[in-house]
């Protein structure tokens, strides 16, 4: 190949690589979208959120690597309401979700468990509902999970007993039933960080009471 073909293929990795970057940008910047869409937002926090940008990056409350992949998303105390999205999960190298403090409602997306480099989950003191996802088990960089002060139901998903990372959980102040986990990283969680859920039992009794009595 002379230098001629060897530029031609410089020129059109070079946009090759562009098109890729520019792709991923966008499902990411979709992906957020498709949330801003979803919440009310009375103080205009979300207004840099500009689908016609290329990359997300450049907007406010969002953090990306030297990649220009979105690690993390933080949206704490800014009067959001509306719902959840589960476009959500296709921000692969998310590692901090924060959307504490604000007046979500509706359930907790399956897909978040689709984020495999989630590090710190923070959802407290909204007005989230329906259960726990199970899928939340395949979170296996998960070490913060703080769905305090929500309206939450139903069991604690055993498949967290699988998430060795986690080293602070926090449920209180939920209606959720059942037993708490013994096992895995529940060892180590204190029991104020299960309290006022009045249908949840005491720590389970493995292998002498099953884990969902009181649930319906």
């Amino acid at each position: 190949m002379g230098w001629s073909g060897v530029g031609v293929l410089v020129i059109v990795l070079a946009v090759a690589s562009f098109f890729m970057s520019k792709v991923t940008g966008n499902s990411e910047g979709d992906a957020l979208y498709a949330l801003r869409r979803s919440l009310d937002d009375p103080d205009k926090v979300l207004q840099s959120w500009d689908p016609n940008l290329v990359s997300p990056c450049t907007w406010f409350h969002i953090t990306c690597n030297q990649d220009n992949r979105v690690t993390r998303v933080d949206l704490g105390n800014s009067k959001l309401s509306g719902h959840l999205v589960p476009e959500i999960g296709k921000l692969e190298y998310l590692q901090y979700l924060e959307l504490y403090k604000n007046t979500i409602q509706g359930p907790i997306p399956a897909e978040i468990g689709n984020l495999k480099n989630l590090i710190s989950l923070d959802l407290y003191n909204n007005n989230i509902s329906g259960r726990i996802p199970s899928t939340l088990g395949k979170l296996k960089s998960l070490v913060f999970l703080r769905l305090n002060d929500n309206r939450l139901t139903g069991r604690i998903p055993r498949e967290l007993t699988g998430v060795s990372s986690l080293k602070v959980m926090d449920v209180s102040n939920n209606n959720l039933c059942g037993t708490i986990p013994t096992t895995g990283p529940f060892e180590h969680i204190p029991l104020n960080n299960f309290e006022n859920n009045p249908r949840l039992e005491g720590p389970e009794l493995l292998g002498l009471a099953s884990y969902d009595t009181n649930c319906s």
